[in-house]
């Protein structure tokens, strides 16, 4: 095993250091100034580097810059003076292991070494991760018997009804289905009817005649016709309103439809694939959802597990989304311990695989180090605190998740709480848009806007009880332009002081 190198221009620290570590069994090497050290790395490396912020020419920062440009995987602790809260951001920034405030307690300093020491040898050892994973991963038997039904359906154009909590993948699924189907060469088009405003449903859905309502200056195809000969996925289809339950019935039933205002008839061949997380039978019992409608869509059923039924999987797709969020951020992908695997399989996920995938996003912008302990996981979740459902709550508001738990970023960067810092909700906000990007995704820019402004706005509403003008004031903005967004964004539950 190589040395621990100790970098500091006080000889008191170095002395304190090495000491400690002898007593430990550790070899150490020491470096009164950071261009001492740098030389040296041309000649030999380090197991672990530590190294004061502040020393007379090339600062704490320039090594650990210098280091990571040759050695990204070699851990590096900072040492730096407890209330210097701007260095300790740039350490991590600059991908710091952790990082030891002053005056800093030397058990507490040999117990963060040996950490690092124990992610080093195993970041010798780390095998690369595959380059491909399968489009849907699963070894618990009530995945495989998922697996076994989309084998099955591979050849057929039959109408599928998905059924399963909120998170478990049922559009994964539905696509998986389109791409293994006489169609996987046609479009696949999805719509979560629960998340556009009725009035704009039917639009949606069956497109429009030019001069069908106000402001409908051009016809425009709905997403029958943007599916035509492919497959048409339906999300949350118990939520769609009763009368254009009978216009889908209607489609399903003879293969046509009209455009609103329109008077002739488009045929459509589509496959159509519904999903819901809800109970659509006793939907149909208190007469929310049309019987014959039930009995279209309800030809195959398949039933998606939640992730309690199949608590085996969480490692495997936590480490699948440890690997994704990194590359879509374009850094290393972090590694959970053998504690961390246990106490992530033992929690109770209600957003299941969604859920999970969230929480390594987070993990992926704020845990430190490559290797992720349990202590590195939000204190909340831990702790037995509802953490995870505020960030399913904040993804499907199109919040970044740390937005909606500020207090979660300092606590687990190891800083003493306060103000959150921006960098945890930006930096998630930057993931899901390199993930848009990399999807391929058009108009960003505007669909991120969109979002931001839509939980923006309703967080205000909620705050002022819905009172639009006291949430317009508190935002900033003019009580017209509260109003118009509104509108735009299809958002509920304002009122008029």
């Amino acid at each position: 095993m190589k040395p621990i190198w100790i970098v500091d221009d006080d000889a008191s620290i170095r002395w304190v250091l090495e000491k400690a570590l002898a007593r430990e069994s550790l070899e150490t090497r020491s470096f009164a100034n950071a261009r001492d050290a740098i030389a040296a790395f041309e000649t030999d490396t380090p197991q672990v580097l530590v190294s004061d912020i502040r020393m007379p020419g090339e600062s704490g920062i320039d090594l650990l810059a210098a280091v990571k440009a040759r050695h990204p995987g070699l851990p590096v602790i900072i040492i730096t003076a407890f209330s210097d809260l701007d260095s300790a951001v740039a350490s991590f920034q600059g991908g710091a292991f952790d990082y030891l405030a002053k005056p800093f307690d030397i058990d507490k300093a040999v117990a963060l070494i040996r950490r690092a020491l124990e992610e080093s040898l195993r970041e010798a050892s780390v095998e690369a991760a595959p380059a491909e994973t399968p489009e849907i991963l699963g070894q618990a038997p009530a995945m495989q018997e998922v697996f076994r039904a989309i084998g099955r359906l591979s050849q057929s154009n039959v109408t599928v009804l998905i059924t399963g909590e909120s998170g478990t993948g049922k559009e994964l699924v539905a696509r998986a289905l389109h791409k293994h189907s006489p169609r996987a060469q046609q479009p696949f088009i999805a719509l979560n009817t629960a998340a556009i405003p009725k009035d704009l449903l039917e639009s949606e859905l069956f497109g429009h005649e030019r001069g069908a309502f106000t402001g409908a200056q051009a016809m425009r195809r709905g997403r029958f016709e943007q599916a035509e000969n492919g497959t048409l996925f339906l999300d949350e289809i118990g939520d769609m309103p009763f009368d254009l339950q009978t216009r889908l019935l209607r489609v399903l039933s003879d293969g046509h439809f009209y455009r609103v205002g329109g008077h002739q008839p488009v045929k459509a061949n589509v496959r159509v694939i519904a999903a819901t997380h809800q109970n659509l039978e006793q939907r149909v019992r208190d007469g929310l959802f049309r019987e014959d409608l039930y009995h279209r869509l309800n030809v195959i059923r398949l039933r998606l597990p939640s992730l309690r039924e199949r608590g085996d999987d969480i490692p495997i797709l936590a480490r699948h989304f440890l690997v994704q969020s990194a590359r879509q951020l374009g850094v290393e992908p972090k590694r959970l311990s053998e504690e961390a695997v246990r106490c992530l399989s033992g929690l109770e996920l209600p957003g299941n695989v969604r859920q999970l995938e969230n929480l390594c996003n987070w993990i992926t912008v704020m845990a430190p180090g490559q290797t992720v302990e349990v202590k590195d996981l939000p204190r909340e979740l831990t702790h037995g605190q509802p953490v995870m459902a505020t960030l399913q709550d904040a993804a499907l508001a199109g919040m970044p998740a740390a937005a909606a738990s500020p207090a979660a970023a300092p606590i687990a960067l190891g800083v003493p709480a306060g103000p959150a810092s921006p960098e945890g909700w930006i930096g998630l906000l930057a993931l899901q848009a390199a993930g848009m990007l990399s999807a391929g995704e058009m108009d960003v820019m505007d669909k991120l806007g969109r979002e931001f402004e839509t939980a923006l706005i309703r967080t205000a509403l909620k705050h002022t009880h819905g009172r639009k003008n006291d949430a317009a004031m508190r935002l900033g903005i003019g009580r017209n332009t509260i109003t118009r967004k509104i509108v735009e964004l299809g958002i509920d539950g304002a009122r008029d002081e």
